[in-house]
């Protein structure tokens, strides 16, 4: 069975933040890190080349396949910073409905600048979001 390409890795998270060159985007992001590890208690970690991540779960599907990923996370991407809310967004309605813009994928939340979004709703998603990891997934 293939494994998890995106794994945690040894890489340091300040030198990755500081190569991000676009100057609001890393400020943002800084803001999204501070919210994470709020909301985790957990210092972050580099997964893969290009993901920051906090804290980590074990999951198993019925296939078989298993491994270990973060509870939350954040990328920056050329079009937008993408902000992991592993559970997916269909629990979160009420606060999706006043976040503001945004788009999102499966459990990516897609925000172009963090001013286009209520700050305090993000972190509460973000929040909330860990909590459910927690209370349904074997979490480190």
């Amino acid at each position: 069975m293939a494994e998890n390409k995106t794994r945690a890795t040894s890489a340091s998270v300040s030198a990755f933040l500081s190569g991000i060159e676009d100057r609001q985007q890393r400020s943002d992001l800084k803001k999204v890190a501070a919210m994470m590890r709020r909301a985790t208690g957990e210092r972050p970690r580099m997964w893969g080349p290009a993901i920051v991540g906090y804290g980590s779960y074990h999951y198993r599907y019925d296939s078989g396949r298993e491994g270990d990923f973060m509870i939350t996370g954040y990328a920056p991407r050329k079009q937008a910073m993408a902000i992991y809310i592993l559970p997916g967004f269909g629990r979160f309605g009420n606060l999706m409905d006043k976040l503001g813009k945004f788009k999102t994928g499966k459990s990516c939340l897609y925000v172009k600048r963090l001013a286009d979004v209520d700050e305090q709703v993000l972190e509460r998603l973000i929040r909330d979001a860990v909590k459910y990891m927690r209370e349904h997934y074997d979490t480190k």
